[in-house]
Parts: C-alpha cells; structure tokens; sequence
C-alpha cells in the first residue's frame, strides 16, 4: 500500500454555532441610499438583521439571522409576536415592512445556513472534471467570502485556461494547484471567525485586539488583522492564513518574554521583601494581591465578549476602534429616517460596502 495518497476528499466541520434565516422583501424611502447594505444587530446577539440591495429603486432583500433555538426561528410564527419583536429590536426597519408581507414571513418555514467544509488535496478528477465555488469551499456568508471567492475561483480558472492554451485536462490540473490550498485556509478562517463562547474568543476576537495592538505599536513588523488582510488585493487566503501564523508565533514570543520578565522582577521583589522584613507571607499575599487583580480585569474583558453564540458581526460592534480598511463598513447610521426615530435600537445599525468584503479594496471603491 502506498503511505502517501492524493485522493480527493471532502472535509466537513461540525457546526456548533448554528444560525438560522428567513428572507424578508423590504423597500427603504427615496431620502435613504440604495447603494449599500443594511445591518443591524441587537446588543446581546439575539437578531441581526442585514438588507442587501435587489435593485436600485429601493428595494432589497432582508436577512432576519436567528440563534437556532430562537421562539421565533419557526414556521407559522404569530404575526404581531414577529411585529413586537421588530418594533423592539429592529424599529428603524420595522415600519418599512408591510402588514402582508409581515404575515407571509411569519409563516414561512426558517432555512438553515451553510456549515463550513473544503475539498482537496485536490480539485479536479480525471482530464474533464472540475469543482471550484461552494461546491470546493463552502462558507457561512460573513464578509462576501463566499461570493467572491467565487468570482476569484472563475477568474483564476479562466487564466489557468489560458496558459494551457485551451487545454482543459492540462487547465483543471494547474487550477488545482493554484487553489486547493487556498480553498482549504478560506474554509479554516471563516470558521475561526465563527466560533462560539471561549472558542470564538480565542479563535477570533483575542487574536483582533493582539493585532490592534502590536499592527498599531509596529505597523512594518506585525500585519492588520485577518479581516483588514482578507482586503487586501493579490494576497491569496494561504497568504493570510501563513502571514497571520508568523505575526501569532512573534506575539506570543513577546508576551511571553514580557510575562517571563514581569514574573522573574516580581519573584526578585518578593525575596527582597521577605528578607527586609522577615516575613514569608509577605511574599504569598502580595502574589495573591497580584493574582486577584489580574483576575478581576481579565474577568471583567470577557464578560464583554465572552458571549456563546457570538457571530462575526457581533463581536465587531463591540470594538471601540474600526478592524477594517473601508470607509463605510461598521459607520454607525445616527439619524436613520424613520417613523420610530424618537424610539432608541435594542443595539446598533450600521453601513456596509455594497461588495461585501474581498480580496480587493477597487471592490468598495466601485461601490
């Protein structure tokens, strides 16, 4: 038997931060603009809510993004039971929906979004046979990966079809090369930015304070978070995956030097103060002193964002400074028209690109 195999296969995560959605039509007023998306999202995470836009008269499609164990992620909801919930929560977009279209929602069945898994080592079979998009990297549609990975995927094949000279055997070969891996990191960062409880904090948003920071103190040396990476133009999701590898690697080298001298300075003060005062528990209560207090602010940051079932959008109103490059995503709307507007949002609303997020800043500027 051979010990190495390239056989094609499909790796599937179990989805442990599952979110449910139904679609609900909605035409915003003339005075609102009708080139950008829509988002809303109540503070403890209970409904968010995204419109995109269906045309450029004013019509979009709304996004209601449930927890799975939500009373209202079911069919034949009550209609005034989804009214008060939108009057509560989303009461900037409430009086956009009409009464019909409000009861037509309610009872129809919820949908179910996509869980996260990849295809390789491979991406092709035989000479004629070849899958790329969702069906070679399938992702929960935060930030416009799927979408646009998508498009990239059709773009990188059309130029793999060009330097085969139209040869498709020789071109689904050279596209698998070009993207399997890429497929592979797409999938395992749109999981990281997904992950509930501890998890999701260690997996998305420690890792978006450690790079605020150290991108901030060192902007040569330490590159911005993933999010900000993920816009960038010509830098493929390996690329990401790899540059944001190193930056973790000389962070945690850094904090634990820094940690390793705080300790060593306190243990050198500690054995001072006994031997100045002759007392062994002067050394045990100063440490517990530092102990308690290190605890107590620690505790104090993650009941900020130590929320299970956190999703990606969550945690970004959260953050007291912008994580991405665009001029629009995440801009707080102060002064929504509205029927409502003497009645304040169970959370916040805010402006995103028209694009999505992608590989490429031109997206937003085309917008």
């Amino acid at each position: 038997k051979k010990l190495f195999t390239n056989k094609f296969r499909v790796t599937r995560y179990l989805d442990d931060n599952p979110r449910i959605y139904k679609t609900i039509p909605v035409r915003f007023p003339p005075d609102w603009r009708h080139d950008v998306n829509y988002s809303a999202r109540t503070k403890k995470g209970r409904v968010n809510f995204d419109a995109l836009p269906a045309n450029a008269k004013g019509d979009y499609c709304g996004v209601f993004l449930l927890k799975k164990e939500d009373p209202l992620a079911v069919a034949d909801t009550d209609p005034q039971v989804l009214r008060d919930a939108l009057d509560e929560f989303l009461p900037q977009f409430s009086p956009l929906i009409q009464d019909d279209v409000l009861e037509a929602v309610a009872k129809k069945p919820v949908s179910f979004l996509p869980s996260f898994r990849y295809a390789g080592p491979r991406l092709h079979q035989g000479k004629a046979c070849l899958i790329l998009g969702d069906a070679a990297h399938t992702v929960k549609p935060y930030f416009g990966l799927g979408a646009n990975s998508a498009l990239e995927d059709v773009v990188i094949l059309d130029n793999c079809l060009d330097e085969a000279n139209d040869n498709v055997a020789k071109a689904i070969s050279l596209f698998s090369k070009a993207r399997a891996a890429d497929s592979k990191a797409l999938v395992r960062i749109s999981r990281d930015l997904d992950r509930p409880g501890t998890m999701g904090f260690i997996t998305f948003i420690l890792p978006l304070i450690l790079d605020s920071i150290f991108n901030g103190l060192a902007p040569k040396l330490f590159a911005p978070n993933v999010i900000a990476m993920l816009q960038k133009e010509n830098v493929t999701f390996t690329g990401v995956a790899n540059r944001k590898r190193t930056d973790r690697a000389l962070q945690t080298l850094i904090i634990g030097g820094g940690l390793y001298g705080m300790g060593w300075s306190a243990y050198k003060l500690c054995s001072l103060l006994a031997l100045r005062f002759k007392r062994k528990t002067s050394t045990v209560a100063l440490g517990m002193a530092a102990l308690l207090a290190a605890t107590k602010g620690l505790t104090g940051f993650a009941k900020k964002f130590g929320v299970a079932g956190l999703a990606p959008a969550d945690v970004l109103v959260r953050l007291s400074r912008r994580v991405t490059n665009s001029r629009t995503h995440l801009t707080p709307l102060k002064n929504l028209p509205s029927d409502n507007s003497k009645k304040q949002a169970n959370g916040e609303s805010f402006l995103t690109p028209l694009g999505g997020f992608g590989n490429s800043d031109k997206k937003e500027e085309k917008s």
